[in-house]
């Protein structure tokens, strides 16, 4: 009935939703309608009413019908009026507090809600006509770490006095937002903790999975001090194995070449490993004539051989004198006569191992002082040279009437010419040949002229005559660590000829 339906719309609600505008002249009209006709009208004449005015609350033309009302009326309507607007304006401040999502909606809403969509709204739209008042204090302005816009309304974060909208605090590693209660920051910049996990803490490069720590929570790792090799200590006593040639624990998603004698070979150091004697017989001349450059010729010709593990040791253990460096020789000079089974043909690769390798048993006869020099195989050719180069400055000492040296003077000079020649090889040309304060100018010429022979060396390779080099440099032993940075210092302070000469009448290095 219309008077039920006017009394029910009379009486405004002050709750969630926000009062308009238009709505708040509706109400105020119906209020007004409501008081005129407060006393009920019959069943018949509100049926009639009914019948004759069918859109009564919507017809504006009932303003020009409504009687006239009294003093009391009008002033009873002021006050009641007065108490709507000051309840709507609680319910405006009270909605001021709230959160941005739970803020109601203002008229405009109903316009752009009632007027026709032309597309679907995309999923960063806001429907608010326009955005309501910051809630920071006036005069105060919050700018975003992230996209560099202020920060009006809505959620946002800090760290570190610095503030960010909640989809602009993002992980410096994987760029994603941070929405964890917990993260990580280096310096200034956040991470997630996994990801500052992954950039911080140390991965093993044998089994790849993060260092685990000690009993005391700390992280206990083993590198390698040329190349940075980071494992777990546990690998040091698990069998893994290790590179003969450049001391490189085995990777589990790269198998290492077994040789057969216990030892293991990476496939950077195969690529340019000596095999058989034969194939290490240009290298042995090639040194030789970086000797006869030197003005340092071997007057004999002195057997060389490349030899399996067990037929060196064996060979060591049958010479009477000598100083081997331990716990791994990879090189003799022979002066007794022995018999020694050198490989013959190189063996090929099947699988994971050499097969087929020949050996045969040589007799070798003491001609001289030194009988033979033997080599271990499958050693990279930079490595090889180097072990050829020392034992070679042995064999010229021998016979150049060098006797009785102590093992620091004897063992490093050999290491000296060792160095040197691994110099030659890895450095470029213009830097490796002698100084002419060391060798005379034929020395300078020949050595130019073997170096322009060479042809240009891989990465890997240069890379692997560094390692060498880092290693006579930094061995730890007395005669071969010790002899060498004491000879190497006499070599570049009177050059090597005066130091050869010094040693010969004293027995000792100059000082």
């Amino acid at each position: 009935m219309v008077a039920s339906g006017v009394n029910q719309l009379s009486h405004p609600r002050i709750s969630g939703e926000f009062v308009s505008s238009y709505v708040e002249r509706k109400s105020r009209f119906m209020k007004w309608l409501s008081k005129l006709f407060r006393s009920r009208p019959s069943r018949g004449e509100a049926a009639a009413g009914s019948n004759r005015n069918p859109q009564l609350i919507g017809d504006e033309n009932m303003l020009s019908r409504a009687p006239p009302r009294s003093l009391d009326d009008r002033s009873r309507a002021q006050k009641e009026k007065e108490e709507l607007d000051h309840a709507i304006a609680l319910s405006l401040a009270e909605d001021l507090k709230k959160p941005s999502r739970y803020r109601r909606q203002t008229e405009n809403d109903e316009e752009l809600a009632r007027s026709p969509q032309e597309g679907p709204i995309p999923p960063f739209y806001r429907p608010y006509a326009s955005a309501p008042p910051p809630y920071y204090p006036y005069g105060q302005q919050r700018i975003c770490g992230g996209c560099k816009h202020e920060i009006q309304f809505g959620n946002y974060l800090g760290c570190m006095g610095i503030f960010f909208h909640p989809q602009c605090f993002c992980c410096r590693s994987c760029g994603h937002p941070i929405v964890e209660n917990e993260f990580s920051l280096s310096g200034r910049d956040p991470y997630h903790k996994s990801c500052f996990k992954e950039l911080s803490h140390p991965k093993c490069e044998v089994c790849h999975q993060f260092i685990p720590t000690n009993r005391a929570g700390l992280i206990e790792y083993r590198c390698h001090p040329f190349w940075s090799q980071k494992y777990c200590p546990a690998h040091e006593h698990d069998n893994t194995a290790r590179c003969c040639s450049c001391e490189r624990l085995e990777s589990w998603d790269a198998r290492y070449v077994s040789l057969g004698d216990g030892r293991s070979l990476c496939y950077e150091c195969m690529e340019s490993a000596i095999m058989d004697t034969g194939d290490c017989q240009p290298l042995y001349h090639a040194i030789r004539d970086y000797y006869e450059g030197m003005y340092m010729k071997l007057e004999q010709e002195i057997p060389m051989l490349l030899v399996e593990r067990q037929a060196l040791n064996e060979a060591i253990v049958g010479e009477r004198s000598g100083l081997h460096h331990m716990p791994e020789t990879r090189g003799l000079c022979l002066s007794e006569e022995q018999t020694v089974t050198s490989i013959l043909r190189r063996p090929r690769i099947g699988g994971y191992q050499f097969i087929g390798m020949r050996t045969q048993p040589q007799k070798l006869k003491r001609s001289c002082e030194v009988t033979a020099i033997l080599v271990l195989y499958g050693l990279p050719r930079l490595l090889t040279g180097a072990i050829l180069a020392h034992e070679l400055m042995h064999g010229w000492l021998r016979l150049n009437g060098y006797r009785n040296l102590n093992p620091e003077v004897e063992e490093g000079i050999c290491q000296v010419l060792s160095y040197m020649w691994l110099e030659s090889e890895v450095m470029p040309r213009f830097q490796s040949m002698p100084s002419s304060s060391t060798f005379s100018p034929a020395a300078s010429s020949s050595s130019f002229t073997f170096s322009s022979k060479k042809g240009r060396k891989s990465e890997v390779e240069h890379k692997l005559g560094e390692f060498f080099k880092h290693q006579i440099s930094h061995d730890s032993s007395p005669a071969y660590g010790g002899g060498f940075r004491a000879a190497n210092a006499a070599v570049n302070k009177y050059g090597l000829r005066r130091t050869l000469d010094h040693i010969h009448h004293t027995g000792n290095f100059p000082v």
